[in-house]
């Protein structure tokens, strides 16, 4: 067979192009979500950090997780609680910011080593002391609903949300946003509402804004598509 492989791999590439569109499209309609309901976001984010805290803490004493582990996991998403402070702003230079990224890194290494060795129990043969406890085991969707809810959950959850400070609008009450301290009193407040509005960007907005206009820019250089400049002369 020959035309029915060259079939699967493209059906394998549009699925994954329609997967990364479908994908792109969720973060942008969030991120617009949580700039109509910032209030209501962040209350949300919060009971969802705290909920996750007790759900490793039920894991720690009723299935036995590992305690530092489970330590680790706690302290990350108290960390994580920290970025709401000035919600929806962020500075991506912000200590906190940057630890909280490097710990989501460490919590999925960690979790990924911890789940991938096997548990051992003690046996009867002096020759084989130990060998693999299979029914305490966890399944395939046990340890993906972990990462998924416990793990990856909230950092997720706050990348849809938070706004990057560097595309902030720098006004009275933002400076911890920009870094700098610039006199406001000439514009109107009308001016600085609509001006706010346009310059303040969720982060996964900005993302996929940046990749929608890398993409077009790419493909009127190499000639796939007539960008708006060339359409004109």
């Amino acid at each position: 067979m020959w035309i029915l492989p060259l079939l699967g791999y493209l059906g394998v590439i549009v699925g994954f192009a329609f997967l990364t569109l479908a994908i792109a499209s969720g973060l942008y309609y969030l991120s617009e979500l949580v700039e109509e309901h910032t209030v209501l976001a962040r209350r949300l984010l919060s009971r969802l950090i705290y909920s996750v805290i007790i759900i490793q803490i039920l894991l720690l004493f009723i299935d036995r997780f590992p305690f530092f582990l489970t330590l680790l996991s706690v302290v990350s998403h108290l960390i994580y609680a920290s970025n709401l402070r000035r919600f929806p702003i962020v500075k991506l230079s912000d200590p906190l910011f940057v630890l909280s990224c490097i710990l989501v890194g460490l919590n999925h290494w960690l979790w990924f080593r911890h789940f991938s060795k096997p548990s051992l129990q003690t046996a009867n043969n002096w020759r084989q002391p130990y060998q693999v406890n299979i029914e305490d085991m966890p399944t395939f969707t046990e340890v993906a609903s972990y990462f998924g809810l416990c793990v990856w959950l909230v950092p997720f959850a706050l990348f849809v949300s938070l706004s990057a400070g560097e595309n902030v609008l720098p006004s009275m009450g933002s400076e911890y946003a920009t870094g700098d301290r610039v006199a406001t009193a000439g514009l109107s407040d009308r001016a600085l509402s609509s001006d706010s509005k346009i310059k303040s960007k969720g982060m996964a907005k900005a993302l996929v804004d940046n990749i929608r206009d890398w993409v077009s820019e790419n493909g009127e250089l190499m000639g796939f598509w007539r960008g708006e400049r060339t359409r004109r002369f």
